[in-house]
């Protein structure tokens, strides 16, 4: 916050509908739901729009295998209490632990037997030394031990997390026959989807092009496998082209290096270096574009010229190339103009987008085609409806295009067509919900209390034994394997048992897994979860004593930390508000807080004295908008400033929230303010509006 470094995170918005949309393609369901339960809703990024390629992975059996592949969910493991622990292996296992993170490896081989006595928890320091002898590819597999664990183990995620990691072992040496042995798991990784459709297709299956495309995402599995559909002419030019510049177009410029080594020969390769180092210069020696290599490559450099003067460049590629190339790689050109545009919040984007034609984008350059519309000084909605338009039917289905397709319908007078619209996304709980309901002429209310949880219910939740190894894990601090275990022990619930285990979470005092927990189900929304409000007013005593919105305050720290009071991001903020070491000690300096220590952050006292204090001094130097200030107090107050300074006119806060360039602030904000909206209905009991709170933005 304030100072913070901005950095990338992986989207981990359970609720946000269109976080998936900056991404390049869908994710899975498996992976929504891992992802779901994950301890921040986004990240930071340090330049506008880095994009995080997460892929969905369609059948990814063969056609010869077109049936269900998932593994059928086994018993559920029952303990009546939690089993007693000797001391003497709890000890060992905590040491254990400290030894991998560490890499005392033979530390950790000393400590396995007294550790694995450990009835709840031990087969942790059993997967931790079969890991460790997988990841290691000097060592031979120890197959034995391998299947004595999977037979054995009474922890299913950990099996299951052992068949992964050897299934790429046996495809890092070529044994893809024991991929196929080991095959299904469940949620499986990229690169264990890659190493599997590998196996697939070696041993004689058939691998569709779109299940290897789906799946890649940068890693050794799907790189070996991605080298040999392409020399096997399984996957083709143009497939592995769009992987390079998506990549590109997200900045991930050591993947789209590599990507390209697949597509380019070595002397096309020099090129591709050149004209990454300065495209102008290595155009200039170019004279047209024969065949596909030479084709891509001009198209490439063209693109990289949108990130200088771009008036200038547009005219030289209409006098030198627009005619050399094919419409459909000008048309990624001038889109490209359009994007980095876009996100320099600079006036010229949708001139651009309006040049790039109907070819086909990335959704990610899809979206920023409509927020450059909507950016526009006087917006021009069949422009913006024809932007939608242009996106693909799921991309297109999502609440946040929705809403903006049935806003330029109704500011073109189809108000029928534009109500039903709004209509369809009225129960979507979420920011495009809730100013959808607002554009029908209702205010956003609650929903209905879904009847209470039985004994019954409770009971049979408390002796779930994934669960209750889950809890272990919270309270001794280890989060990472505490969330994969709780997610992995969700599978198969329904709505009932998902709200019991919520519960459960509450009585544990884990709030972020009450409220990750509870967003889960589908038709029995209990916001006395969803939206939980811990700690028994004090952050509403925090809040009111500087004259904040307590229910403002509380949308923020949901969004920052879930509640928890110990959390840390990976730029090193900390604590429920989430403060950098920097802005702590500017703003007990600032209050005058005597005798403050970093170490004090995460105190509950301290951070949100401190929290609250600095979201005020944000809010005053923001003119007291709540959209602003949850922009500043994300990406620092300068950034906020700077993009309202080049808007040409007023704006509604529902289009500065969706034009923010950086997607995790984007999202952050959306989230805040939508978030607040529902604290302030429960606090008070009454509905509330969305659009109200988010106001007008004006230049300044």
């Amino acid at each position: 916050m304030g100072s913070k470094t901005m950095v990338i995170k992986q989207q981990q918005c359970v609720v946000m509908q269109e976080q998936r949309r900056f991404l390049s393609h869908k994710r899975s369901v498996g992976a929504v739901l891992l992802a779901s339960l994950s301890l921040f809703a986004c990240a930071s990024a340090n330049t506008p729009e880095q994009q995080v390629q997460v892929k969905s992975v369609a059948a990814i059996a063969p056609q010869a295998q077109a049936t269900d592949m998932r593994p059928a969910l086994e018993p559920v493991r029952r303990w009546t209490s939690l089993p007693a622990v000797p001391t003497v292996a709890r000890d060992s296992l905590v040491q254990a632990r400290e030894a991998v993170n560490k890499k005392r490896w033979a530390e950790l081989g000393r400590l396995v037997s007294a550790a694995s006595a450990d009835p709840v928890l031990g087969a942790y320091a059993q997967y931790w030394q079969l890991r460790r002898m997988l990841q290691d590819a000097t060592q031979i597999i120890p197959r034995d031990q391998l299947r004595s664990f999977l037979a054995n183990n009474q922890d299913e995620y950990l099996s299951n997390r052992l068949k992964s990691d050897w299934i790429l072992a046996a495809a890092r040496q070529s044994d893809f026959e024991q991929v196929n042995r080991l095959w299904p798991v469940v949620n499986p990784s990229s690169q264990v989807r890659c190493a599997y459709l590998h196996a697939q297709y070696v041993t004689g299956h058939k691998v569709l092009p779109e299940q290897i495309i789906d799946a890649f995402s940068a890693g050794q599995a799907c790189w070996s496998a991605l080298d040999q559909f392409y020399s096997s002419g399984v996957v083709s030019f143009v497939q592995v082209r769009d992987l390079m510049r998506d990549a590109l177009e997200s900045a991930r410029t050591a993947e789209a290096r590599r990507l390209a080594a697949i597509i380019f020969s070595a002397a096309q390769m020099r090129d591709y270096t050149a004209l990454m180092a300065d495209p102008r210069k290595w155009l200039n020696a170019q004279s047209s574009a024969q065949g596909q290599g030479k084709t891509e490559l001009i198209t490439l450099a063209l693109s990289r010229l949108g990130r200088g003067d771009r008036q200038a460049n547009a005219a030289y590629i209409e006098n030198q190339w627009a005619k050399k190339l094919p419409k459909a790689d000008m048309d990624w050109v001038w889109g490209q103009f359009g994007l980095v545009s876009a996100l320099r919040v600079d006036p010229d984007a949708a001139r651009w987008y309006r040049k790039a034609g109907s070819t086909p984008m990335t959704d990610y350059n899809h979206a920023w085609r409509v927020r450059a519309e909507l950016r526009e000084n006087n917006i021009d909605w069949k422009h913006v409806q024809a932007a939608v338009e242009k996106m693909g039917a799921s991309q297109r289905a999502e609440p946040v295009w929705v809403y903006w397709h049935a806003r330029a319908l109704q500011a073109q007078g189809q108000q029928e067509q534009a109500k039903a619209e709004f209509e369809s996304i009225t129960n979507d709980l979420n920011f495009y919900g809730q100013l959808a309901i607002e554009e029908l002429g209702r205010t956003p209310s609650l929903p209905p209390t879904p009847s209470p949880l039985s004994t019954a219910e409770m009971q049979d939740i408390r002796t779930h034994a994934g669960l209750l190894r889950a809890i272990e894990l919270f309270k001794l601090g280890w989060r990472p394997e505490a969330v994969g275990e709780w997610a992995f022990a969700l599978r198969g619930m329904n709505d009932r048992q998902l709200r019991a285990a919520a519960e459960l979470a509450r009585e544990n005092q884990i709030y972020d897994r009450v409220v990750n927990t509870s967003m889960l189900t589908k038709q029995e929304v209990d916001f006395s979860q969803r939206f939980i409000a811990p700690f028994e007013g004090r952050v509403t005593a925090q809040a009111r004593n500087i004259a904040l919105d307590p229910a403002w305050v509380y949308g923020l720290i949901r969004q920052e930390s879930r509640f928890i009071t110990d959390a840390r991001s990976g730029v090193g903020a900390s604590g429920l508000m989430q403060l950098m070491p920097d802005t702590a000690r500017h703003v007990a300096k600032r209050i005058n807080m005597q005798n403050f220590t970093l170490n004090q952050v995460n105190d509950f006292e301290v951070n949100t004295i401190l929290g609250t204090n600095y979201l005020n001094m944000v809010l005053q130097q923001l003119d007291g908008s709540q959209v602003l200030a949850s922009a500043g107090y994300n990406a620092g107050p300068g950034r906020p400033i700077n993009w309202r300074s080049r808007l040409g006119n007023p704006v509604e806060g529902a289009i500065f929230a969706e034009t923010i360039p950086f997607t995790e602030t984007r999202l952050y904000v959306k989230n805040v303010l939508s978030n607040a909206t529902y604290y302030s209905m429960m606090f008070s009991g009454q509905p509330q509006s969305l659009k109200e709170r988010l106001g007008t933005v004006a230049p300044k």
